[in-house]
């Protein structure tokens, strides 16, 4: 069981990068490359808040749950 982080697929949609994701919400690109890349063990509500803003989506857009083996 996992939670499977979509913000690639999000920012691909919006025709967004990382980089200005990171700008926009004011998190460092480390922090948002460690989420996008599944390794986060957390995120902070209001980074996910923050994230939603910009993408104009919801978390369950972002984080989805897998019950299927990592």
């Amino acid at each position: 069981m996992r939670i499977v982080v979509n913000l690639d697929v999000m920012l691909a949609k919006r025709k967004m990068s990382l980089t200005e994701l990171s700008e926009r919400v004011g998190v460092t690109m480390a922090n948002l490359s460690v989420l996008k890349t599944g390794k986060a063990k957390a995120i902070r509500f209001s980074t996910l808040a923050a994230i939603c803003e910009e993408l104009g989506c919801q978390p369950g857009d972002i984080l989805e749950y897998s019950d299927k083996g990592e």
